[in-house]
């Protein structure tokens, strides 16, 4: 009999996904309005502690509604990590902005604070009260502060620094729902957050997303965006260019029936590191994942490091692992040298590569037995040691 593959990470569908979606389709509610869209908005507001929350088609639909909001213009720079998923980087260029791409700390995997920092400091000078790149005079008018794998980055030295400079906060949420750091939900420091529950996310709406802050202004300005930029719906009037990245009753009724469970997928994600620590913690080829001071994990993807390993190295391992059963993969190609990417500013990028290089992300789902889980790890020991010289 042959074992199924392991998913790098599936949803667990255990709650009321079921009686909610069928809830909606007997009322009829199936678009893009709905009771279920504010529930789920005004529950997901108190999970995070924001007071406020929009619902959006998508992650990167909410990136590209935040930015539009926080002032993002065409010509403008935007400080984003060169370890990512490309969406942020997508969402910046949507605008007419250029990213500048900044490194990634090797201890933590996440946008190194002391370079933004740097950079905002050295590379930087006020011209009128704006921030402006001495390099090309493009004026810096956001961050994205990605919080990647379910852990968070040094949100707040990244936000003073900032904000000293009259520079916007956007934190990419993305994968880090259910993460606090210093005692505050990730994506809920910046001007404005934003989450994802694409599939393969903590919780899932099937897709969408989801846009927090605690500016009402800002998120009157989302919600309006968001939805056609109407003025007056009655007469179809629209003073903006809107876009139509509203969330449907349907996406949302799954979404609030994830919600419910956030504390059950939080406990269960843990636990799975917990096993993951305890296999590697002795194996000398391994780098567990980190757990960075302050941060309140949920290990959304538990990723290793392969100590020496190059990249090619690295493709056979994740190949022999999918051999094995194990639906391992590579972290994010490093974006600031992907082609689209090639007329945008990197600066001082010397970890992110390395990174990319040699970190496997293992399967993490909350649904994963602790069968799957030690069966994993020993396929990890069993590459490693079938590779070694």
């Amino acid at each position: 009999m042959t074992r199924r593959m392991i998913p790098l990470s599936e949803p667990v569908l255990g709650g009321n996904e079921w009686k909610y979606v069928k809830e909606a389709l007997d009322t009829g509610w199936v678009s893009t309005a709905g009771p279920f869209i504010e529930r789920f908005e005004k529950a997901f507001a108190a999970a995070v502690r924001s007071p406020h929350a929009v619902a959006a088609a998508s992650g990167t639909a909410a990136l590209h509604t935040a930015l539009l909001c926080v002032g993002v213009k065409p010509g403008d720079e935007v400080l984003v990590p060169a370890l990512t998923f490309v969406a942020p980087a997508n969402a910046i260029r949507y605008c007419g902005a250029f990213p500048v791409f900044m490194d990634a700390d090797p201890a933590t995997y996440q946008m190194d604070a002391a370079k933004v920092e740097r950079f905002l400091r050295e590379e930087c000078e006020m011209r009128a009260g704006v921030c402006v790149d001495r390099s090309n005079g493009r004026p810096v008018r956001a961050v994205v502060a990605v919080h990647l794998l379910g852990l968070a980055c040094e949100i707040d030295r990244i936000a003073a620094a900032a904000r000293e400079r009259g520079v916007k906060v956007v934190e990419d949420a993305a994968e880090a729902l259910g993460v606090s750091y210093k005692g505050r939900a990730a994506g809920t420091f910046g001007d404005m957050g934003c989450f994802s529950f694409n599939g393969n996310k903590i919780v899932t709406s099937g897709g969408g997303g989801m846009i927090v802050s605690a500016d009402a202004a800002l998120a009157r300005k989302a919600a309006y965006l968001t939805t056609q930029a109407k003025d007056d719906p009655e007469e179809y009037v629209h003073n903006e260019i809107g876009y139509n990245y509203r969330m449907t009753t349907l996406q949302a009724a799954l979404g609030l029936a994830q919600l419910e469970q956030l504390p059950g997928f939080v406990a269960r994600k843990r636990a799975i590191a917990a096993a993951y620590d305890a296999a590697f913690a002795a194996v000398p080829g391994i780098v567990p994942m980190p757990k960075p001071a302050g941060v309140d994990a949920t290990f959304w993807l538990y990723t290793v490091r392969l100590r020496g390993a190059d990249l090619e190295t690295r493709k056979r391992f994740i190949k022999g692992l999918h051999a094995r059963g194990v639906g391992a993969r590579p972290l994010w190609h490093t974006i600031h040298d992907l082609p689209p990417f090639k007329d945008c500013r990197a600066y001082a990028v010397e970890h992110a590569t390395e990174l990319y290089h040699d970190s496997v992300s293992l399967p993490s789902g909350a649904g994963l037995t602790d069968e799957e889980v030690r069966f994993c790890a020993d396929a990890v020991r069993a590459e490693l040691a079938a590779a070694a010289p």
